[in-house]
């Protein structure tokens, strides 16, 4: 039997893409990150795009095919693991200022300061003083990014419990996918409501400056394809393919309390 929340979820589904077509339109995709690339570092933009979202919810997949055919020296993936003894007596944004695009570079951050906002907060790992800290100083230092001239681009990929559940499983049998399974994606899944809590929290408080853009990720190859397109249609480069790069309204989309409670945004 399908709850409330499952149903109103069922009007925003969108059909499936077929394996050929994925790759054909990832391959015409990639070429326009190419053009991208070419662009940015002969006027020397500092990009920064940050994907956020709960365990399972594709980031790995959509960073990899941003970045597959991209220039390595101009481009660099930011995974930061936990914060040393060093770290935790420092200033929260240092380590992750020390990885902020350089001219010409491309950065994307697989997770983010944000962390304090979600994984940090829902553990524990953080006091409530701290957390609060964060989300008061953030617009802050999300403004002097933008002021210094960087682009900053925030997207959350957002599943549903089911999809979550699924795709943990699907890990736990993978012995290829087996350094992906973690202590605390082991919680996600009982502390869902509580991670919901904490991820509309941050939407609504840290969406002023630089506006979060909602992915719809059940399906992984829609999402990637439509983070990719969303991504292109916001920056500027030259001999760009505006047909092919059309993002899908339905699949990306700012956030706005609204989808919360229409159900676009998982509950």
């Amino acid at each position: 039997m399908k709850t409330k929340a499952s149903s109103k979820r069922a009007q925003f589904e969108v059909s499936a893409i077929s394996h050929e077509d994925y790759e054909g339109t990832l391959h015409l995709l990639q070429v326009e990150l190419v053009k991208l690339q070419k662009h940015f570092i002969s006027c020397n933009d500092r990009i920064l795009v940050i994907l956020e979202g709960r365990d399972a919810s594709g980031k790995d997949g959509t960073i990899k095919r941003i970045v597959e055919h991209l220039s390595p020296r101009e481009t660099r993936v930011v995974a930061l693991g936990k914060p040393s003894d060093r770290d935790r007596g420092s200033w929260y944004f240092r380590r992750y200022a020390a990885e902020l695009p350089a001219a010409g570079e491309f950065t994307l951050f697989n997770r983010s300061w944000y962390n304090r906002a979600g994984v940090e907060h829902v553990m524990g790992f953080c006091t409530d003083d701290e957390h609060e800290d964060f989300m008061v100083s953030v617009p802050e230092f999300e403004r002097m990014l933008v002021r210094s001239g960087i682009r900053l681009i925030k997207y959350y990929l957002d599943i549903s419990k089911a999809e979550q559940k699924k795709r943990i499983e699907d890990r736990r049998r993978d012995p290829l996918k087996q350094w992906k399974v973690s202590p605390i994606d082991e919680q996600a899944l009982s502390l869902w409501k509580k991670y919901s809590k904490a991820r509309n929290e941050m939407l609504a408080r840290t969406s002023d400056v630089v506006p979060w853009n909602i992915v719809r990720a059940d399906d992984k190859r829609v999402a990637r394809l439509s983070v990719i397109k969303d991504l292109l249609t916001r920056l500027h480069y030259m001999g760009k393919d505006t047909e092919l790069i059309r993002p899908d309204p339905k699949i990306v989309f700012p956030y706005a309390e609204e989808h919360l409670l229409s159900g676009a945004i998982a509950k």
